[in-house]
């Protein structure tokens, strides 16, 4: 039975239709439909969440840390936040990272924390060409707040929500699974290439029947040009620099397209980007950063520009990195050159 949450009464049809889809993704288990992974609109202000591989290509230590409200109309609809710390070691010929994410859905009536650990092997295959493989562990903790959920036995065609529902919850409304994803990128100085499995395993994550979290694919590719620079050492302010990029996701029944560029004159960045599936538009997505030495903070918003432009509100998502110097206090060069946003 279609499942959604339980609005003030004043909310319009349309939004509860909207959320009750979104739950419906969420909720359902069978062999057609299943949750989608959240999504984050700053891909490379997230690089662990973008690919593992990732992990200590600043060499230096890095933190990052982002917030994602999607869909703002629907208060607490989507509502997504990450952390992560990353660093390249010598000794281990790669890098370790961490990444902690935290989701929330309808108002926290499912609710989704995770922690993972990462080892990206690097290998240089040329002077000029050099490899990173990275496998990443996750322990993640999934629960369903019943309470907040409302059903079509509990409607009233006159005074609305006034029922009790028929309907039996689940034994358990919270699960531990592990999962284990993988990846890889290729890079030169001036064009890089990935590729990243998640849920290799496909774990079970249902609380109604079986349900196996689907692989998540993604592709990615792009460029980083110099269009003016005064120094090799070090930015300055009025230097230029343009990266295209291109990012595939695939994950079930569900595709999506990213592509866009970000145009950098130091230490000012925008960014617009243009998702949509293979049938449908989805949203265009403009960015504005700041950094300044070792920190970068960004701001960008979805655009929404599908049918649901009239009621979603789009996206709104804030990131900030912190690049701490490197223990040796010698001066690292960057490992692979990329966009920061």
């Amino acid at each position: 039975m279609p499942k959604y949450l339980n609005q003030n009464k004043t909310l319009d049809m349309k939004k509860i239709i909207c959320v009750m889809g979104l739950l419906l993704l969420a909720l359902v288990s069978g062999t057609k439909v299943s949750a989608q992974d959240p999504h984050f609109s700053q891909f490379y202000a997230n690089p662990l969440y973008l690919n593992p591989a990732f992990a200590g290509t600043n060499v230096c230590p890095r933190i990052t840390a982002h917030f994602r409200d999607q869909w703002p109309n629907i208060h607490g609809t989507y509502l997504t936040y990450s952390a992560s710390y990353d660093q390249h070691f010598d000794k281990l010929a790669g890098g370790i990272g961490v990444l902690f994410m935290g989701d929330h859905q309808g108002q926290g009536t499912i609710n989704t924390y995770a922690a993972s650990i990462i080892y990206s092997y690097k290998l240089k295959v040329s002077r000029k060409f050099s490899m990173r493989f990275a496998l990443q562990a996750t322990f993640q903790q999934k629960s369903l707040n019943w309470d907040k959920l409302t059903f079509g036995d509990m409607i009233d065609p006159k005074y609305g929500f006034v029922y009790e529902t028929n309907e039996t919850a689940p034994a358990k409304q919270s699960k531990a699974i592990a999962d284990f994803s993988a990846g890889f990128i290729g890079y030169t100085k001036n064009f890089y290439f990935g590729l990243a499995v998640n849920h290799v395993t496909r774990p079970y994550e249902g609380f109604i029947s079986v349900s196996r979290l689907p692989i998540k694919w993604t592709a990615h590719v792009g460029g980083y040009f110099d269009l003016k620079r005064r120094s090799r050492k070090s930015r300055s302010f009025g230097d230029i620099s343009i990266s295209p990029n291109i990012i595939y996701q695939h994950q079930m029944e569900f595709h999506q397209l990213n592509y866009g560029f970000y145009l950098n004159y130091y230490p000012f960045a925008v960014g617009i980007w243009y998702r949509q599936s293979f049938r449908n538009p989805d949203a265009v997505i403009f960015m504005f950063g700041l950094q300044h030495e070792r920190v970068r903070v960004a701001y960008s918003y979805d655009l929404t520009v599908s049918k649901l432009a009239n009621l979603s509100g789009g996206a709104h998502e804030v990131s900030l990195q912190l690049l701490l110097p490197c223990p040796e206090r010698k001066k690292v060069m960057k490992d692979l050159v990329c966009p920061t946003f």
